[in-house]
């Protein structure tokens, strides 16, 4: 089954940002070595927390999102903090200094006002060659609002950062292509129409798809273009190591 997937998605990119994520992430939580700690930063609803069986697991969240924030953008209705073991600011987490092994952020970056500062606050966490598993978004669309404050980061934010911070990157790798992160939004355009217009039925909704498919999948063969990824992406993911 796990085979099938990964052909499915390694052709139909523009279905993967979520898949490619998931798989990146669980395959670097079972390489780090069993009994070390790691702090799931912004963890949210917990996850990766089954992968992490074989470590000690500590969960933190501002734990203030509640899933329909302030009903603009996208939300997820939604929110369970009840597996969050430490509540408070992500820039600001009450544990003492080089007590961390492992951190992991995944899809937070981007609902932080100061970014630089989450970073800044992981280096004094994790002991000296302590690892930081990190993924977000290259664009976004407004989500979890109010709580969501800048739009993506591009790789030049990343070695510009972490490098200040005392970091070194031994993993980059972007997810996904220009055409995958269009292609991504040309099928989420009957959801953005019915949401904002309230005018769409199922036909409408169904006509607007047999438009925009043959688009889709003509744009797909030219996913495999070189370079692609420089100039757009669904997000990078990183792994590295304090200095």
């Amino acid at each position: 089954m796990t085979l099938i997937k990964n052909l499915f998605f390694s052709y139909f990119g523009f279905l993967s940002n979520s898949y490619n994520r998931d798989q990146w992430v669980i395959k670097e939580l079972r390489s780090i070595k069993k009994g070390q700690n790691i702090l799931d930063a912004g963890a949210g609803e917990c996850r990766y927390k089954k992968y992490c069986d074989h470590l000690k697991y500590i969960s933190q969240d501002f734990c203030e999102y509640d899933g329909k924030g302030n009903n603009k953008g996208l939300q997820t209705k939604n929110r369970d903090h009840s597996k969050i073991k430490i509540v408070s600011d992500i820039t600001t987490i009450p544990l003492k200094n080089s007590s961390i092994d492992n951190i992991l952020c995944t899809e937070v970056l981007e609902h932080l006002p100061r970014p630089e500062l989450a970073i800044k606050e992981f280096h004094r966490l994790l002991k000296k060659g302590g690892k930081l598993i990190l993924t977000a978004p290259f664009a976004s669309l407004t989500h979890y609002s109010p709580y969501h404050y800048i739009t993506g980061f591009n790789i030049y934010w990343y070695k510009k950062i972490l490098k200040e911070n005392g970091f070194k990157i031994t993993k980059i790798r972007a997810n996904g292509n220009y055409f995958d992160y269009i292609n991504q939004e040309l099928l989420r355009i009957p959801y953005v129409i019915k949401k904002y217009s309230n005018i769409l039925v199922m036909v409408l909704i169904l006509i607007l798809y047999m438009l925009i498919l043959p688009l889709v999948l003509i744009l797909n063969f030219f996913r495999k273009t070189k370079h692609l990824n420089e100039l757009a992406n669904f997000g990078y993911f990183i792994s590295m190591l304090k200095t």
